[in-house]
């Protein structure tokens, strides 16, 4: 199961974010997951969330934005996200068109919380959590 190499290799940039900012407490991370990369998005977030729980970074959540195929056409440069098996253009008809998009993996964005947000956050419902100091 590569989703499990991925999913380190997700946390490991993370991690590597979060010594960047120790004021702050890492939230979400989103990452953008291409239709023909072969990665099921179900076995990432079951690979991820087993790395996270219990770790420094949970509760951290992983959020998957699936993008579709692309193609475009070389007659009259339309570019359109493919269905099923369909390539040919829908504008022109063009048998002939090459694959644009749809193999991406990377990391979309952080959602980071300020120290003073969530220490606010913690003491209006009692609860205690990582302090920041250890990444």
């Amino acid at each position: 199961m590569h989703e499990f190499g991925i999913a380190c290799s997700i946390l490991e940039t993370v991690r590597e974010e979060a010594e960047k900012r120790p004021e702050s407490r890492l939230l979400k991370v989103g990452v953008r997951i291409g239709e023909i990369t072969g990665v099921e998005p179900d076995a990432l977030t079951f690979s991820f969330d087993a790395l996270v729980e219990g770790s420094e970074l949970a509760p951290l959540d992983l959020v998957i934005e699936r993008t579709p195929r692309r193609h475009l056409c070389p007659e009259c440069q339309h570019k359109f996200a493919v269905v099923g098996y369909e390539v040919a253009c829908p504008k022109c008809a063009e048998q002939r068109t090459r694959c644009i998009g749809g193999f991406e993996m990377e990391i979309a964005y952080l959602e980071l919380e300020d120290r003073e947000e969530w220490v606010a956050a913690q003491a209006r419902t009692g609860t205690t959590g990582t302090t920041g100091t250890n990444r």
